[in-house]
């Protein structure tokens, strides 16, 4: 695997695009063999290629603008864009000129390509496309058939959309006489829910920002392997090992690829799952109370030991790191807040039956109970077996917020015990 940078864009010449590129290639275990080289350093490859295809009359130089074709071709009553208005005018070169190569009028381009199968271009609907712009710097089609070349690349492999591309580079690598061309492969485009192409502005697409959320770079890249593609014994969850074992290009599906968040959320939980606990409590430090993570409570109120106590209850239950907050944020405050117009609050402790009666009775009996997981609960019990109702789920409400989560009591325990009679007072007051 060669890492090239294609940088033929001065544009988009900048350090934070080029991080985009290595980076997360770097986080998720995915390693190159040679590079990165950069298109930009080969400059003059790519220069060379275009003087020559000027030469030998592949190529031409046009001083129009895109209005000025779009122009001409409403004047002459044909579809906008170019249509050759500058071939044979022997127009030199300067500082407005670009370079358009010859497209052939007759002919077809037939790409062999893995996936898709036989896919045919007539040449006489390619218009002759930009090979160096107007600044002197040539295009990335004209760099890629040269780099390709150069480089001894056996397999392109990329996305369906840059299909309409090939047959320009074969064109080039033709008549540059480069030789033996690459296999093509031209994988589906990702969609979101709406069967929709991913998009920058409305999905979110990038691969740093789903690890910085707690996504294993194993489980990344194991959700990653599946999209257009699943092992013939239908097993998902599989160390990438296995995954290049059993991986096949020509399997590759032609159709669109649903990245589906909530496979991806099964497969990442699957991941921390099988992490040793004591992994677990280092890797989920930065997430517990870090900068990038939401927190409910003063830094200042956490204790480690009684994360780690819980730690193991806590990974059998969140599906990204970034969730560990939800499960334990009731642990390092004051005071929880209720949610008294959720499902939950209303069915397990508003519509619950003696449920004042059921708070009333915890705040008594933990008044003077021994502060214990144990004891804790069987308090509550005996206070539903007095009342004879279901206690333990308007306790739970009332001392952590929610209605489900983490096993309660022996974390209960940790808390002070006029911390949790406040919460219980607080929940009462509310009903």
């Amino acid at each position: 695997m060669i890492l090239r940078i294609e940088d033929t864009d001065a544009a988009l010449r900048k350090p934070e695009f080029i991080d985009a590129i290595v980076k997360p290639l770097q986080t998720l275990g995915i390693t190159w063999d040679e590079g990165p080289y950069y298109q930009s350093q080969r400059k003059q490859f790519h220069v060379d290629a275009v003087e020559q295809l000027v030469a030998s009359g592949n190529a031409y130089f046009c001083n129009l603008t895109r209005d000025e074709a779009d122009a001409l071709a409403k004047e002459a009553g044909l579809p906008g864009g170019y249509h050759g208005w500058s071939r044979d005018k022997g127009i030199e070169d300067g500082p407005d000129c670009v370079v358009r190569f010859r497209t052939p009028d007759e002919g077809e381009i037939v790409i062999d390509d893995v996936i898709r199968g036989e896919v045919r271009f007539n040449t006489a609907e390619l218009e002759d496309f930009v090979i160096r712009r107007s600044d002197g710097s040539p295009t990335f089609l004209v760099a890629n058939a040269v780099d390709d070349a150069d480089m001894s690349i056996s397999h392109v492999i990329r996305g369906e959309d840059l299909l309409n591309t090939t047959p320009k580079v074969m064109l080039l690598w033709d008549a540059l006489d480069l030789g033996e061309k690459p296999t093509y492969a031209h994988l589906p485009l990702l969609v979101n829910e709406q069967r929709k192409k991913l998009s920058k502005r409305r999905d979110d697409v990038s691969l740093m920002d789903f690890l910085s959320k707690g996504y294993l770079p194993e489980a990344m890249v194991n959700h990653l392997a599946l999209l257009g593609w699943g092992p013939p014994d239908e097993k998902e969850i599989r160390p990438i090992s296995e995954i290049i074992e059993l991986f096949k290009l020509e399997n590759v599906n032609k159709g669109s690829a649903f990245f589906d968040v909530t496979k991806l959320n099964h497969i990442n939980g699957e991941y921390i799952r099988a992490l040793p606990v004591e992994t677990f409590i280092e890797m989920a430090e930065p997430f517990v109370y870090g900068v990038d993570t939401e927190i409910t409570w003063d830094k200042d109120n956490y204790k480690p030991e009684v994360f780690e106590m819980v730690a193991g209850d806590v990974q059998q239950r969140v599906s990204t790191f970034s969730e560990i907050p939800h499960f334990i944020s009731w642990l390092f405050t004051d005071a929880v807040e209720y949610d008294t117009e959720s499902k939950g609050w209303n069915k397990g402790l508003r519509k619950a039956k003696k449920a004042p009666e059921i708070l009333d009775g915890i705040a008594e009996a933990f008044a003077d109970v021994q502060w214990t997981g144990e004891a804790m609960n069987a308090a509550v019990s005996e206070v539903g077996d007095r009342l004879e109702v279901r206690s333990q789920v308007p306790a739970r409400i009332a001392i952590t917020g929610t209605n489900a989560g983490i096993p309660l009591w022996d974390a209960a325990a940790t808390l002070d015990r006029d911390v949790v009679l406040r919460r219980l007072a607080a929940a009462r007051a509310l009903l």
